[in-house]
């Protein structure tokens, strides 16, 4: 059977996601749409849909389109700022979704068991060991370990950190492990390390399959890692979300909007959950005009510092066979 050792690897976390191979790509707004995520799906690996700022309306289309191209199983990321959030988790229920990836927050126990009611099952991310702890007892369904090193909204501590921090202390409990992964060599060895599978979004980003602009996947393909950096956040008493894209003027123009929701926050004029919801608002738009628009100047560049290495447009075919390829290969050569 080809590729059965790294198949056999992946197995704990294919049954958790209900796909072939314990691969997400990862969820990216304006990019992980219905086309993206159902030829994802096709391929084995499992497809995220992106809510971003979707309404209710809008997820719900999003979600049927993706379900008239595919069978197989996907999931739909949520926002755990959006103000409508539960509405869209009753959205997902009403669509027979069977994972949600909460981002942006840290659930607590009835908001799990709200989605839990639908048969839904809870992915979401921890920064710290004690919090992974604490949403394992909640009953999460899998843990996603993000590093630093990932593209679009990330956490303050590198992937190689959280590695040894919480997936080697909890390997009993289903984590995926995210930031800076490409290559199955990787994917392979923190399999073995205890992961149950791996995420990737930044090369799915470049990928053939991707409806991104031209002018957006050239900029990823020519940077790199060096380029994609995260803003200052201007005061600890306005805590901003960290978001990794490549430097351009868009990065200059978020950090002046963070200045203007500060002066607005120690006026009293505004609440800090409004002062983010306004600078995600904000990423959303810069991140659509370099999407749909190419506009690679004052638009939002969101990639990994993976960039470093995705140096040519793939189809979602290419990229599974190859990553599964070199998985086999390095396994074949070696054991822990």
């Amino acid at each position: 059977m080809k590729n059965e050792s790294i198949i056999k690897l992946m197995e704990r976390g294919s049954k958790i996601l209900g796909s072939k191979y314990s691969i997400l790509g990862g969820a990216m707004a304006w990019i992980s749409e219905a086309h993206l995520v159902s030829t994802m799906s096709n391929a084995g690996i499992f497809g995220v849909l992106a809510s971003g700022a979707m309404n209710g309306d809008m997820l719900k289309k999003e979600i049927e389109l993706t379900q008239g191209k595919t069978s197989k199983n996907f999931g739909v990321n949520l926002i755990m700022m959006n103000p409508k959030l539960h509405d869209l988790i009753d959205i997902c229920g009403e669509t027979k979704i069977s994972h949600i990836i909460l981002a942006g927050g840290i659930p607590d126990n009835p908001l799990m068991e709200k989605i839990h009611s639908y048969g839904i099952q809870v992915l979401t991310f921890a920064p710290t060991l004690a919090v992974a702890k604490r949403l394992f007892k909640y009953g999460l369904d899998a843990l996603i370990l993000e590093g630093s090193e990932a593209g679009g909204h990330v956490g303050h501590v590198s992937t190689m950190i959280l590695i040894q921090d919480i997936l080697l202390n909890l390997r009993e409990y289903p984590i995926f492990v995210a930031g800076g992964i490409l290559r199955g060599e990787v994917v392979a060895a923190l399999l073995q390390l205890g992961a149950v599978g791996c995420q990737l979004g930044t090369v799915f980003a470049c990928c053939k399959e991707s409806l991104a602009h031209a002018n957006f996947k050239n900029a990823l393909l020519a940077a790199s890692g060096r380029n994609a950096v995260t803003p200052i956040q201007l005061d600890k008493k306005f805590p901003v979300a960290q978001v990794r894209a490549l430097e351009n003027v868009a990065t200059v123009e978020f950090i002046i909007r963070q200045r203007e929701m500060l002066a607005k926050f120690e006026k009293g004029d505004i609440t800090l959950d409004e002062g983010r919801l306004s600078l995600e608002y904000f990423w959303a738009g810069a991140l659509r005009r370099a999407v749909q628009d190419g506009d690679v100047e004052h638009g939002s560049l969101m990639s990994g510092q993976i960039v470093e290495i995705v140096k040519d447009e793939r189809s979602i075919e290419d990229i599974v066979h190859l990553l599964l390829a070199e998985a086999e290969s390095f396994l074949a050569q070696r054991i822990f």
